[in-house]
């Protein structure tokens, strides 16, 4: 449902809506090389639930947080593919903007769970805060910030002494 949204954003039909809990993406996010691509990733740059994991700041670099997400909350923490699917498109969006538009060399991802809510924090060195600009119909870019407003419980800012994190959060169902 939410890849058709994504197609269909230009007029943001049931962008407000609640969330479907189907899990026809199921699939995608579960086959064996993908996880077998995320645990070497988890291997390579650690656990984002242990401590920040540092990635180069590298258009590449979306597709490693991704994966080190999924893997996660699937099989680490073994909440829904749906709660899946929107980290991992959430968590691509704040590191396309880390990596967009602060300069930096790397990125942290640190992701936190506690009881009814998952938090994914994407720290970077510049002091410059996100800004939630509004989105049109004809926009090609600048859509980031507008899905992790509208598909995230709650999201954020944190300054820093050098940088920021940029946060979401996400409630979930404890099992």
């Amino acid at each position: 449902m939410r890849a058709a949204m994504m197609v269909g954003m230009a007029g943001l039909e049931g962008v407000d809506q609640p969330r479907s809990r189907s899990s026809a993406t199921a699939a995608r996010w579960t086959s064996t090389m993908d996880d077998e691509q995320a645990f070497k990733a988890l291997e390579l740059f650690g656990n984002p639930t242990e401590g920040e994991v540092r990635l180069p700041s590298r258009p590449e670099s979306a597709a490693t947080a991704r994966r080190i997400t999924s893997c996660v909350v699937l099989r680490q923490w073994a909440l829904s593919p749906q709660t899946a699917e929107y980290a991992v498109l959430l968590v691509s969006e704040l590191v396309g903007n880390a990596v967009r538009h602060t300069g930096a060399r790397a990125f942290g991802l640190r992701m936190v769970r506690r009881r009814g809510w998952i938090r994914i924090e994407v720290r970077d060195p510049s002091r410059g805060l996100p800004c939630l600009m509004p989105v049109r119909e004809m926009d090609v870019s600048g859509r980031g910030l507008f899905l992790v407003d509208k598909l995230s419980d709650r999201w954020g800012a944190d300054l820093l002494p050098i940088g920021k994190y940029v946060w979401f959060e996400l409630r979930v169902i404890d099992r």
